[in-house]
């Protein structure tokens, strides 16, 4: 199920595909998915997330990006006008691409996920899917593939996170949290420096995936606060107004 190349063209300038602003450091993304909504939730997110992210709305320009872009990762959905995604995949590895790819389709089978393992994929995610799901597909690929390194250890200015013996210190001082505090300070420090919204603290944090119009973000934002700025000279947990928090020294 090759694609041919002749159907392969780069994107016409009356069909544009969206190009994240690039980093040095941001983990570049392709997104091929030609559900505008799905589409549209998927960038949004990933990029909320930190991630730089080109998407394409068909089979023939995710092609050629796949092909003439690097990228740390692709996520592939599989029924797509002009060649589908299987066929996408197939041709990037004829082509000795090797960047690993997630597939997302409704066909969540399993021979539908044995047909995108062997057609190249290295994972395989059945919508409907929760976001953070996504995210931790994404992360298990880059780390696989050596683009991330496990990291067991967080440092954001003078506040220090060991993860494998779940110990907080901030200048040196013990700083005792309870579990979801851990894992919501783990969050913004791994996110440190970026705007971390409701929604991703409510799906990555807490696992809800709609909002349950409570506030218990704010009470343990609140409760974090009292423990890793209240006794120091210097807050970093900032409250970014109408957009989330930030975990920043440059305050």
């Amino acid at each position: 199920m090759s694609a041919n190349f002749a159907d392969v063209r780069a994107p016409q300038q009356d069909e544009p595909v969206d190009h994240a602003a690039q980093t040095d450091t941001a983990m570049r993304i392709l997104v091929i998915e030609d559900d505008k909504d799905a589409a549209d939730y998927l960038v949004k997110g990933l990029r909320e997330s930190g991630y730089a992210v080109d998407h394409a709305g068909d089979g023939r320009d995710g092609l050629f990006l796949a092909l003439s872009e690097p990228y740390d990762v692709m996520v592939v959905d599989r029924m797509l006008p002009g060649p589908d995604g299987l066929s996408i995949v197939e041709s990037v590895r004829k082509s000795a691409i090797s960047t690993p790819v997630l597939f997302l389709s409704a066909l969540g089978e399993v021979e539908d996920r044995v047909a995108g393992l062997k057609a190249g994929g290295d994972d395989y995610l059945a919508k409907p899917f929760a976001f953070s799901e996504l995210l931790a597909r994404i992360e298990a690929l880059l780390r696989r593939s050596g683009a991330v390194p496990e990291n067991t250890f967080l440092k954001v200015g003078d506040l220090e996170m060991d993860l494998l013996a779940r110990k907080v210190t901030r200048q040196g001082k013990r700083v005792y949290l309870h579990p979801r505090e851990f894992r919501l300070l783990e969050y913004l420090m791994r996110h440190a420096g970026q705007v971390v919204t409701r929604t991703m603290l409510l799906e990555n944090v807490w696992e809800y995936h709609f909002d349950p119009q409570t506030n218990v973000i704010d009470v343990h934002i609140s409760r974090l606060r009292q423990k890793i700025d209240k006794p120091f000279d210097k807050p970093i947990l900032q409250t970014v107004r109408g957009a989330g928090y930030k975990l920043d020294t440059a305050a």
